[in-house]
């Protein structure tokens, strides 16, 4: 079933004006305005949070929202650049989430995020993640999921706070309480409905359609369609310039799965060839099945590193094949490279003296697109003395980065994911525990070897400016050995709380 992701940003304009400003840019909490001309007029076209807060709307003559909120920024407001930093945002959006993203002028994004949100731990953790990226960026948003177009973008402007997910096969029930604007309604039809007494999208749908459509046209039908579901709105994907893409149109329509993979096949010829003449490999291959009736399935594959092998990247995108439904038939195949890296050409040598380091690149691509990228990882040394903090993630294929761990003190095997609080004996200040209990069981110390003392950065927190820890090896009756610390250094509370957790076990 498909999924559509809607992102609404409420402030796009005066967000976009902050970005570009960088630290020129008027405080946060400066209320900030951006005006225009409405014929001879000047009014408000543009409000930031701060500024609605304080009283100014859109459509607000200028000189009245200078009066009503002190100390208003205003800037004169271009559509223009607004429409151009969209489509850069949903660019930027289709190299990083799905194949089919397009902008949803003039201040949202819309994404058909059909079987792509395993790859990201599911609807609501892609959705959160997105919102809190681009907060992260300064772009404020709202977010929903449902199974149509019409439905999303209503329940991101009149619902989300700040997000909303509603089940497949949700039907109308989501949307019966919405105004008729979330239709997606001109203002003209909107009036002329609440003349009729229409507030609700319920009210529309509990009347007979034939008088409705004669009275105001049938977009009204359509837009109630689109956003039930039994009218298809086919999502026009993006497409940047300097993406490389090529396509294959038939005249009859294909759907056997032989035959689209033999078309495939010869697609990623084509796009070969032109990575080849611009220097370029593919870490990235978006391949988008448009339908006879209107509709599209994409299939996206990613590698570790940039490739241009034809063989490489027909396996691994026919691998996908059983996931695409072709319906009635497909008329047109494309194949984009949505990301692509430089790639100099590389000659083979055979060496008589070593041999060469076995190249895994191409098991790593099959497994990252079976169970996802974020799935597949590698571990890597992080510069700190803070345990939880000594080790981060990378990608399989980056490349070293040299670092590695302290080895003066031994490191348990398995680091907990968060230290975990223990009971213990212990004489203090600098002696270590006698016995500790640990998840119900109590366990005798037998040998002890320690403290290690690690102390907080105080440049990331100003709270670890003083906090310390005490670090002990310990092993039990049973033989197996522990890694706990005390937090402070049993003497001064301002250096830790004194009581003890276990950190991790030595194998």
């Amino acid at each position: 079933m498909t999924r559509v992701v809607s992102l609404f940003l409420p402030t796009w304009s005066t967000d976009r004006v902050r970005r570009k400003a960088g630290d020129a840019a008027p405080p946060v909490e400066a209320p900030l305005a951006l005006i225009g001309r409405n014929g001879r007029r000047q009014v408000v076209l543009a409000v930031d949070a701060a500024a609605q807060a304080a009283g100014a709307r859109v459509g607000m003559p200028a000189t009245k929202a200078r009066v009503l909120v002190p100390g208003l920024v205003v800037q004169d407001h271009d559509a223009v650049a607004d429409a151009e930093a969209l489509d850069r945002l949903a660019v930027w959006m289709l190299q990083r989430y799905t194949p089919i993203v397009a902008a949803d002028a003039p201040d949202g994004i819309v994404i058909d995020s059909t079987g792509a949100d395993h790859l990201y731990g599911g609807e609501e953790a892609m959705l959160t993640g997105l919102i809190g990226r681009l907060a992260a960026s300064g772009v404020r948003a709202h977010g929903s999921i449902a199974d149509t177009w019409g439905a999303a973008h209503a329940l991101a402007r009149y619902a989300a706070r700040p997000t909303i997910i509603v089940p497949p096969g949700h039907g109308a029930s989501p949307i019966t309480r919405l105004p008729l604007t979330a239709l997606r309604l001109s203002p003209d039809m909107v009036a002329g409905l609440r003349v009729l007494g229409f507030e609700r999208v319920g009210d529309l749908l509990a009347q007979p359609r034939a008088p409705l459509t004669l009275r105001f046209g049938p977009q009204l039908g359509r837009r109630i369609d689109h956003a039930l579901g039994t009218l298809s709105e086919p999502i026009d994907p993006i497409r940047d310039e300097e993406l490389i893409e090529v396509r294959r149109a038939f005249a009859e329509p294909i759907g056997a799965p032989e035959t689209i993979a033999r078309y495939i096949g010869k697609l990623v010829v084509m796009l070969c060839e032109e990575l080849a003449a611009k220097g370029l490999g593919a870490k990235r291959l978006d391949l988008i099945c448009h339908r006879v009736d209107n509709r599209a399935q994409a299939v996206r594959v990613g590698t570790a590193l940039p490739v241009r092998d034809v063989k490489r990247l027909t396996r691994l995108l026919t691998d996908k094949i059983e996931t695409i439904e072709p319906g009635f038939g497909i008329e047109i195949l494309t194949l984009t490279a949505t990301l692509a890296e430089p790639l100099a050409a590389k000659q083979t040598v055979t060496s008589l003296v070593d041999d060469a380091a076995p190249d895994v690149s191409d098991l790593v691509d099959i497994l990252i697109n079976r169970v996802g990228e974020r799935c597949l990882y590698r571990a890597t040394p992080v510069a700190t003395d803070v345990p939880e903090r000594s080790v981060r993630r990378i990608p399989p294929m980056a490349p070293e980065t040299g670092a590695t761990w302290p080895g003066h003190w031994p490191r348990p095997s398995r680091l907990l994911p968060a230290p975990e609080l223990i009971e213990t004996v212990a004489l203090l200040p600098d002696h270590p525990p006698v016995s500790f209990t640990w998840r119900g069981i109590r366990r005798r110390v037998r040998r002890a070897d320690g403290p290690e003392r690690v102390f907080g950065e105080w440049w990331l927190r100003d709270a670890e400016l003083e906090a310390v820890r005490d670090y002990f090896r310990v092993e039990d009756d049973a033989g197996e050995r522990y890694w706990i610390y005390r937090a402070g250094d049993g003497e001064n509370t301002a250096t830790g709380s004194h009581r003890w957790f276990l950190h991790g076990v030595f194998g």
